[in-house]
């Protein structure tokens, strides 16, 4: 599957379609080379699910925790695995944790992490075309 984000401005439209087409999965692997919008990308999905605070890079944090939706009684977990550089460091995040509850997990670099995500996670690719736009491509 994918979808054409034409321009920022369509970028809630896409997120909104995104999270219709993806169904019931609860573990996302945001792949794409630095600076192609994978926060931002991100920061839409919490938009369009109810999230009350803007979603921003944990990078530093490695893991935000968004609330909202149904009476804020809904999560979202956001992890920036960009500065994990050996297994212990995975290891101190307790990730399994957050993989076995029942809430979302957006995830970026994963690449970082691979040996211990999920065995259900979604790899979605985010590409930049030469015009600007992005496209978000998943399996199904």
């Amino acid at each position: 599957m994918k979808i054409k984000i034409e321009n920022i401005d369509k970028i809630d439209e896409a997120a909104a379609r995104f999270l219709s087409e993806i169904g019931d999965r609860r573990h996302l692997a945001f792949h794409a080379p630095m600076g192609a919008g994978k926060t931002t990308f991100i920061s839409a999905l919490c938009r369009s699910l109810g999230m009350e605070d803007e979603a921003t890079s944990p990078t530093f944090s490695i893991v935000n925790e968004y609330r909202g939706g149904e009476g804020g009684r809904q999560r979202v977990y956001h992890f920036d695995f960009y500065r994990i550089e050996t297994p212990e460091e995975t290891l101190d995040l307790g990730l399994d944790d957050y993989f076995d509850s029942e809430w979302l997990c957006l995830m970026e670099w994963p690449e970082n992490v691979e040996d211990f995500l999920p065995d259900d996670v979604t790899d979605v690719y985010i590409e930049v075309n030469g015009d600007g736009s992005r496209v978000v491509k998943w399996e199904e």
